[in-house]
């Protein structure tokens, strides 16, 4: 069996879910979501748990029973504690500012980029002040959050996909706890 398909979900607290031969619904503090079950998995709860199990043991239906049950992991992490995505600016005139449904990046460009956040999602972003720009030199701080992992994950990427760190002095927009490798210059002898 499936090592991720075969772990059983622990339901937290606060969260209810109702299941149906083709659909689930994870209800919590934070929203509504729901997951269409493919064919060949089943899914029950018993005790406080929800198990998934699949039909036969052909390499499709492995391959949904861990899919199903790691959906059905983050939808209940999702309405009950949601997730959140922390993005750095860092560089010389940079900055990151939200304008009504917009999220403004100044980023080194001609022009600012503006990107229409998901309705679904809540973005912040703060100007860091001089004293707290620290030795990276941080110029804003961007939070993403929402109840989607997989939404969070992908507005977070196209924001840093606008300016990705650079491997020389490492400006660009980077998720906060990246390690960026920086190279060394050019060091040929003059003559």
């Amino acid at each position: 069996m499936s090592r991720i398909g075969r772990t059983p979900i622990k339901i937290a607290d606060g969260v209810a879910l109702t299941i149906t031969p083709d659909l689930v619904t994870v209800k919590g503090a934070k929203g509504e979501l729901s997951q269409r079950i493919l064919e060949g998995i089943t899914v029950e709860e018993k005790d406080g748990f929800v198990i998934v199990n699949r039909r036969d043991d052909s390499r499709e239906q492995k391959a949904y029973h861990g899919l199903i049950r790691a959906l059905i992991n983050n939808m209940i992490i999702g309405v009950s504690a949601g997730y959140e995505k922390n993005l750095q600016v860092i560089g010389t005139g940079y900055s990151a500012e939200r304008v009504g449904p917009w999220l403004r990046l100044s980023l080194g460009y001609s022009h600012d980029i503006l990107m229409e956040v998901p309705s679904h999602l809540t973005v912040a972003a703060e100007v860091v002040p001089r004293r707290e720009q620290g030795p990276l030199g941080v110029q804003a701080k961007i939070k993403v959050s929402g109840i989607l992992k997989e939404d969070v994950g992908k507005f977070s990427a196209e924001i840093r996909g606008c300016r990705p760190p650079e491997n020389y002095k490492g400006k660009g927009v980077r998720y906060e706890g990246e390690h960026v490798v920086i190279k060394p210059g050019k060091s040929g002898a003059k003559g």
